[in-house]
């Protein structure tokens, strides 16, 4: 096997000149010119209006962001191809850079791409008619909010090892993949051949949230050389490949007005919106991914009766911004909670009373939303309700008018979402196009043998699945083998992504198992020479009026002694597919509110997290360990997001953060112990009730944590409406209060 490193363009805007490369490594180095017959990635949205966008796998003619491939270096060691990329020497003329979304949507801007006119690949909107509330509304709060550039940090970063079978004439591919056969299926088109002949296996992924859910340039390059030599070819990416050029995400600005009545009632809900997509349009998802769920999901759980929203999803010379989990929810979860504890200081009520009187109720359930959106059941009152008693609000209160002895200041805060889980394919938004499916097997020695197309990234799938195939069958969960990530031995799934893993993929191995247990049940009553209606699978076997046969017996008769067995068992034997998807369009609606209590040093402006609480609502609870796991988690990477995540950029597109020990990262000491509380509200779409949860954990911290420290800086009148709030932010929007101040008093004006 050989290694792979790249060349990577050290600037964010430039028509490439030339490549230069020594004689002597000419044949170790591969650019552009040598890549034919591969196409550029295209990542078309079908959303009304998207400017398309191409992306070579490496740069033909104009480089557009810092950290694009321009060469592939390859050599025994990655040590070796890294020492020949360092003589590579690239002649460009470099352009200006756009690094603002809002300068890049400004007339004269510079252009990212020649096709997208104006740098917006797609504008998404909704128009409701605001301007008859906006003249009778007696509360008007506006608020201009931003979150920042982060970077996905999974503890793997990502990684392939291509190989060309010759005598199978087929490319294998291994690689730390959500998306085996989406793989799969978009090497098949830049590489121009057939799909069969391309296996990818994704064995244990390392995190996988959103990052591994792409095809790139780097696994196409491999690939496309693997086909022409006799040897293996392994890329791994090191943290500063993922930071500096690949693993962008959840850039967002917002404009937003509410309405509301004197308490707090919000009449109607006026926002403007941008996403910065960055340099490309990332294959699968495109660059209309987060613009078009945000404009979609920013009322959340509340019922705005009058809704206005323009999302533009803008092009600038930054790495690609890539679908990272939560994907858009937590930037839109931000936005709406800290507008609803904006409204809460104006018209003097507590948070929580203004979110109540704006929730959906549970009477209310099913609910189409102001943009349709199907809520199916929940309690968001309840959730509320059950994080405001364990965070006790009474006695934050007294602790915040009791004052702390150090001199901090304490803040509550707290937010309340829904989130979208289990989407699907739609056409014409009519119909379903794609069943997840499981292919369950008894094997001879009365095993379950389950096959899956959606892979593991964390999630604990093999463990859950196993248990809806246990509850199905009633064989021992020690007998059951699930085998996910491999193309060549599972049914084709379009991935792990937005929380579906347990609804789709585990909605698939109940249908597969149900069926394989009537089968068995036909099977085990001629055995037992009873009636099918008299038995029942259970514990290991099937039990009739006068006896019992187990699986083992039943699959060796099958098998291997079939003379034992009546000629009218099903000719289609112990090996099933079963197919699931859910019976309504729009997902479905998972609930979680977050509270929490926190300490702010207006002299360093330190934030430490007292206390943190999440309620949340997944429906069905397969399996309460790991879905406490997964909250956890995601309330990690949120705390990130609210307290210490930033790719920051200068004005020429350089990122300035390319160790972790410039982009900061939550640790131990950062994460509070964080205590979860379930509510099971099942849903009527799905096997077993099961909701998504995922994602939960990463949506609601930014918005619960910026309102506790806002809530901390009250009596400053000072509001900080960007995240990650760091100490400079906080010391920054102290100073500029009090220098405010200053100026009022001198003009004898009260401060």
């Amino acid at each position: 096997m050989r290694e792979v490193a790249f060349v990577r363009s050290p600037v964010a805007h430039a028509r490439l000149k030339a490549v230069v490369i020594p004689e002597n490594l000419r044949s170790s180095v591969f650019t552009a010119h040598d890549l034919k017959g591969v196409l550029p990635l295209r990542a078309i949205s079908p959303l009304p209006g998207f400017q398309v966008s191409e992306q070579p796998p490496l740069v033909t003619d104009k480089i557009r962001q810092v950290g694009e491939l321009i060469a592939m270096c390859v050599a025994d060691t990655r040590a070796q191809a890294e020492d020949i990329a360092a003589q590579i020497s690239l002649e460009y003329e470099e352009l200006p850079a756009v690094v603002d979304m809002l300068d890049a949507q400004r007339p004269g801007s510079v252009l990212v791409h020649d096709t997208v006119k104006g740098n917006v690949y797609v504008t998404v909107s909704y128009d409701g008619d605001i301007e008859p509330v906006a003249k009778t509304a007696p509360i008007k709060i506006s608020r201009e909010l931003r979150t920042a550039r982060q970077v996905m940090s999974p503890i793997e970063c990502r990684g392939f090892i291509a190989q060309w079978d010759s005598r199978l004439n087929q490319l294998i591919v291994h690689g730390a993949t959500q998306f085996p056969h989406v793989v799969r299926t978009g090497l098949a088109q830049v590489l121009q051949i057939p799909e069969i002949q391309i296996r990818v296996i994704s064995p244990d992924v390392g995190g996988g949230f959103g990052y591994k859910a792409i095809l790139a340039g780097e696994e196409v390059c491999l690939c496309w050389l693997a086909m022409r030599v006799d040897y293996p070819l392994r890329w791994l990416e090191d943290r500063r490949e993922m930071l500096v050029a690949n693993a962008n995400c959840r850039e967002h600005h917002y404009s937003l007005t509410a309405y509301a009545d004197r308490a707090g009632k919000i009449l109607a809900f006026d926002a403007k919106a941008a996403v910065d997509t960055g340099a490309y349009s990332a294959y699968p998802f495109t660059a209309a991914i987060e613009a078009s769920q945000v404009s979609a999901i920013l009322p959340g759980p509340y019922a705005i009766p009058v809704y206005r929203c323009s999302t533009a999803a803008v092009a600038t010379n930054k790495a690609p911004q890539l679908p990272y989990r939560g994907v858009a929810r937590p930037g839109v979860c931000y936005a709406m909670e800290l507008m609803i504890d904006a409204i809460a200081r104006a018209v003097g009520r507590e948070p929580h009373e203004v979110r109540a009187v704006n929730l959906v109720r549970a009477d209310q359930m099913p609910f189409d939303n102001i943009t349709d959106k199907h809520f199916d059941s929940g309690d968001y009152p309840r959730l509320l309700r059950m994080v405001i008693d364990a965070i006790d609000v009474n006695a934050v209160r007294a602790r915040q008018d009791r004052g702390e002895k150090d001199g901090r200041l304490i803040g509550l805060g707290m937010s309340i979402f829904s989130e979208q889980t289990g989407h699907g394919m739609t056409a014409d938004g009519k119909r379903r196009v794609l069943y997840e499916q499981t292919f369950a097997r008894l094997t001879p020695d009365g095993r379950l043998d389950i096959r899956a197309g959606i892979q593991s990234i964390g999630q604990g799938l093999e463990t859950t699945l196993a248990q809806i195939g246990s509850e199905c069958l009633g064989i021992d969960i020690d007998d059951i083998q699930v085998r996910l990530g491999d193309t060549e031995i599972s049914p084709y799934s379009s991935g792990a992504w937005g929380s579906r893993g347990m609804i789709w993929a585990g909605g698939a191995t109940a249908r597969a198992c149900k069926e394989l247990a009537e089968r068995v049940a036909r099977i085990g009553a001629a055995l037992l020479q009873s009636d099918v209606k008299s038995v029942t699978v259970r514990d290991n076997g099937v039990y009739g009026p006068n006896g019992n046969v187990s699986l083992r017996d039943i699959a060796r008769a099958y098998y291997l002694a079939p003379n034992e067995l009546p000629g009218d068992i099903d000719a289609h034997g112990l090996e099933v597919t079963g197919g699931f998807t859910p019976t309504r369009l729009t997902g479905i609606h998972t609930g979680a509110a977050h509270a929490c209590v926190v300490a702010v040093d207006p002299e360093v402006g330190g934030v430490e997290i007292l206390d943190y609480v999440v309620a949340e609502d997944a429906g069905t609870l397969v399996n309460p360990m790991i879905v406490e796991g997964q909250i956890m988690g995601g309330t990690a990477q949120g705390i990130g997001s609210a307290l210490f995540e930033e790719m920051v950029f200068d004005l020429q597109g350089q990122p300035l953060a390319s160790t972790l020990a410039d982009y900061l990262l939550p640790g131990c000491p950062e994460v509070p112990n964080i205590r979860v509380f379930h509510m099971q509200t099942p849903s009527p779409y799905t096997e077993f009730g099961i909701k998504g949860v995922g994602e939960g954990g990463a949506i609601g911290p930014g918005a619960a944590i910026a309102n506790a420290v806002n809530d901390a800086l009250k009596q400053f009148g000072v509001e900080i409406c960007e995240i990650p709030i760091t100490p400079r932010r906080i010391l920054r929007a102290l100073s500029t209060r009090a220098a405010a101040g200053a100026k009022l008093d001198s003009a004898g004006v009260q401060g």
